[in-house]
């Protein structure tokens, strides 16, 4: 059994490591001129772009035009489904620069349409004053078990497991309630997450593990909002879709390290639900906050014929 778990450890590392390298490969993007870039998917062919990649790439085509400075503001508004079939334009508008701020606009382009677009803002770093809210009392992520793990050892129907548990990602992730736990099937406002990009990144200014930050801000949002309904209606009978997204960096994130990624869910209404998020690292320090909301549509059974 113990070899059996780890030849199954390393298949699930070098799955985990091809994505991550994979994914910084498409935060290269492709200048087609002055303000205009051009980006490649994580997963080709007919799929349904993931919110997180086109998210992170339009930060990295921002991050194109500015110099000096980081982000530390992101909202943006996801308009349509994106066709990872086809490569996404990302075009750069220079809103301001200003002594302390800068402030770009990006929309996300693909068949002429606009599928997303973001407002993004830039500052110069300075001193200050500092705290921050105090990280959960939750176990560290070596008394977890590797998600993908816990769905391989699942039996029978789950019908409130994500699709996404049992694939491979970019970054291992271990969830606090473990899958398939009675804790994990109860009814719940709160999903913490460790969450680790599973490849080294190059050496730079931080900019990549803002991308990838970014990216990670999207892992989960929206399905956190039916967690206090797990009891009465399983996740297949929802349609779900993010709407729009804001997140804010407060310190420089540590993406090759543990960071725990605390959802939960405040409110749900009108076929919309509302998210926040906190990234932690393992000091405890609060490194960045997320709000989204999302589509929560419950799907009714179609009428009887009759």
């Amino acid at each position: 059994m113990s070899s059996e778990m780890t030849d199954q450890d390393t298949r699930h590392g070098a799955e985990r490591l091809a994505l991550a390298e994979r994914l910084l490969g498409i935060l290269t993007l492709e200048r087609i001129e002055e303000d205009l870039y051009r980006g490649l998917n994580e997963v080709r062919g007919n799929y349904r772009l993931f919110g997180g990649q086109v998210l992170s790439q339009a930060l990295r085509a921002a991050y194109h035009t500015v110099e000096g400075r980081h982000v530390h503001s992101v909202h943006g508004y996801f308009m349509r489904a994106g066709n990872a079939a086809l490569p996404v334009l990302y075009e750069v508008d220079r809103i301001r620069d200003g002594r302390s701020f800068t402030t770009r606009r990006v929309v996300a382009i693909q068949e002429g349409r606009a599928i997303f677009s973001m407002s993004v803002s830039f500052h110069l770093e300075e001193e200050g004053f500092e705290h921050s809210a105090s990280m959960p009392n939750v176990p560290p992520p070596e008394e977890l078990e590797d998600d993908r793990v816990a769905v391989g050892r699942l039996t029978g129907e789950q019908p409130n497991l994500s699709p996404m548990a049992g694939r491979a990602r970019p970054f291992e992730t271990r969830s606090v309630f473990g899958l398939g736990s009675p804790a994990w099937e109860a009814d719940r406002f709160w999903n913490p997450v460790w969450i680790r990009f599973a490849a080294p990144l190059p050496e730079d200014d931080g900019t990549l593990a803002r991308c990838l930050l970014a990216y990670a801000s999207d892992m989960g949002l929206v399905s956190t909002t039916v967690l206090p309904h797990a009891g009465n209606v399983t996740r297949d009978r929802f349609q779900m879709a993010s709407l729009d997204h804001a997140l804010w960096i407060h310190r420089p994130v540590p993406m090759s390290e543990w960071l725990l990624f605390h959802k939960h869910t405040s409110t749900a209404n009108g076929a919309r639900g509302l998210v926040h998020a906190a990234f932690y690292d393992r000091a405890g320090d609060l490194l960045a906050s997320v709000t989204q909301e999302g589509l929560v549509r419950e799907l009714r059974d179609p009428p009887a014929d009759d």
